[in-house]
């Protein structure tokens, strides 16, 4: 089965086991507006819904999946060139981090931006994908020297092989891949359609910034306008699942749907001992 390609910040591969045991036993079409890292949609694989819609506002993302479903092998020869022949070293990297920033601020999305985004990200502090307000990418070298290059090449082969599932996927079961708002463009989900919302987290503390995925601040605002569409979508007979921080503004906006509290580690926190935390998950199904 097809994993995530690039590693992103909030996702759910560890929480797979919950995320399946609640998952509605059938369903008609997926719909995932935050599509991010892409673990949970490359997970229902085996479901084989009748179609497939992905949806992510960073624009990055969507072209990454584009990629992948028209070009995997185009992909991979980029790939296969920045790791053999970028030197490793931190000026090399800022190099590689300034070429793709440039390219996104020239609205300039293609094969090469897309090689670029999974390089920086196997090559970041952490895997941890981080723009500034300007919509850059920011995040800095995780200063992992490389010894022996060609062995290094020889691990990748994993990596391609993934890369050439995932478009397999994307391609045979044809799925749709769109860049907006939550509130993605037709067809809207309906009866019987499943809709998974991995939004950017309410924080844990008042003291704390919401989750920047993108330039833009998903706020508290943006927060009660996805539990209204939560709601709309439950009118119109979809089956909704949203994962979120089990903190009380989040009991509040769904305090008439059903919620699921579980432990949950935290990978990018700097202090070891605030790794564990609370999470919820949201249905609007039994």
């Amino acid at each position: 089965m097809p994993t995530p390609v690039i590693k992103w910040i909030g996702g759910k591969t560890q929480l797979l086991p919950i995320i399946r045991n609640y998952m509605p036993k059938t369903y008609n079409n997926y719909y995932e507006p935050f599509v991010g890292g892409g673990a949970v949609f490359l997970d229902i694989m085996p479901t084989r819904p009748k179609r497939v819609f992905i949806n992510d506002i960073n624009r990055s993302i969507s072209n990454l999946y584009g990629c992948i479903k028209t070009g995997s092998e185009k992909l991979i020869e980029l790939l296969n060139v920045y790791y053999k022949y970028t030197p490793n070293t931190e000026e090399a990297y800022y190099a590689m981090r300034d070429k793709y920033n440039a390219m996104i601020q020239n609205n300039d999305y293609n094969g090469i931006t897309a090689a670029l985004m999974i390089w920086l990200n196997k090559n970041c502090f952490n895997g941890l994908y981080r723009v500034n307000r300007k919509g850059l990418f920011n995040a800095a070298w995780n200063h992992t020297i490389i010894e022996d290059r060609d062995e290094f090449i020889k691990l990748k082969q994993k990596d391609y092989d993934n890369i050439r599932a995932v478009g397999k996927y994307l391609y045979e079961n044809n799925v749709t891949i769109m860049n907006g708002d939550f509130d993605f463009p037709c067809p809207v989900p309906c009866e019987n359609d499943f809709v998974y919302i991995d939004s950017p987290y309410v924080p844990e503390s008042k003291t704390a910034n919401f989750t920047k995925y993108t330039k833009d601040m998903f706020n508290e605002v943006d927060h009660r306008r996805l539990a209204d569409y939560v709601k709309y979508l439950t009118k119109r007979g979809a089956k909704v699942m949203c994962s979120n921080n089990d903190v009380p503004l989040v009991h509040d906006l769904y305090k008439d749907f059903n919620i699921i509290s579980f432990p949950a580690k935290r990978k990018v926190n700097r202090d070891a001992s605030k790794r564990t935390g609370h999470e919820v998950l949201i249905t609007n199904y039994f």
